[in-house]
């Protein structure tokens, strides 16, 4: 995991305690800034999905492992 794929999910989680913490106190605000950093951790969890994926592509393109994840 990179980076981005980390702060994404942590993002993700914070956002999810938040909302249910919103939902406990009857706080629509809070609700709604917990989905809104839950979608923000999704994103950048995505980001990092991405950046995984091409530098994956990367190393077995250029030889340094092979699909299986063993090096050549």
């Amino acid at each position: 995991m990179n980076k981005d794929q980390v702060k994404g999910v942590a993002k993700d989680v914070a956002g999810k305690v938040q909302e249910q913490a919103g939902k406990l106190v009857g706080s629509k605000e809070q609700q709604i800034k917990g989905l809104s950093i839950q979608i923000s951790g999704k994103v950048q969890k995505g980001v990092g999905d991405v950046e995984q994926s091409v530098e994956d592509f990367y190393k077995i393109e250029s030889g340094s492992a092979s699909p299986t994840g063993d090096s050549i």
